[in-house]
């Protein structure tokens, strides 16, 4: 059985909007710190031990915008691992292996983690994460605390229907001051 693994770089107050793209008052926010060499390993192990991508449709636009574009290990996973994208306006994915989830995305991931085995991440898609941790589907959560207050922007939490509890598995500051911190659902 699959395990829903959501990863995001996050800035202290909570914005995980536009750490690397995207139209936003702060873009590319993330890239004023130096992850350091224990970081870029951190994001890179973690990327080799995804089986699948689970995306939305803003997210799958900028990856496959970019992955095809880049060559080595890493794009080589990327490129050739599963991809299941949620959209209701996206028909003909180019990227490949990437497969469109139209349905109601809670059966739909319901069933995607009877079928996959390992971890299907949740990169970025904010949106989606949070329908995700509102329907109680996520396992895992792994942030990136950047050490700057945007002030504004989208955040991973809001309301959810219930209250959930989370331990925390591991935490580690890497380059110029930032946090890794990855919690565990409790079940």
């Amino acid at each position: 059985m699959g395990k829903i693994v959501v990863t995001t770089f996050s800035s202290l107050d909570g914005v995980v909007q536009a750490p690397g793209g995207e139209d936003f008052k702060y873009q590319n926010w993330s890239f004023e710190f130096d992850r350091g060499a224990d970081g870029e390993k951190y994001k890179e192990d973690e990327a080799f031990r995804a089986e699948a991508l689970l995306i939305g449709r803003k997210t799958y636009e900028g990856f496959a915008s970019a992955w095809p574009n880049y060559e080595g290990e890493l794009a080589d996973k990327y490129n050739g691992m599963p991809k299941y994208v949620v959209s209701s306006t996206l028909k003909d994915p180019s990227w490949n292996n990437t497969r469109v989830l139209a349905g109601d995305v809670r059966e739909e991931v319901a069933r995607l983690k009877k079928e996959v085995a390992g971890e299907i991440q949740v990169p970025g898609s904010i949106q989606l994460a949070q329908e995700l941790i509102a329907a109680d589907l996520v396992d895992e959560i792994h942030l990136m605390i950047f050490p700057v207050i945007l002030g504004t922007g989208r955040k991973l939490f809001g309301e959810t229907p219930d209250k959930t509890t989370w331990r925390l598995t591991q935490s580690l500051t890497v380059g110029e001051g930032v946090l890794i911190t990855d919690f565990q659902r409790n079940r």
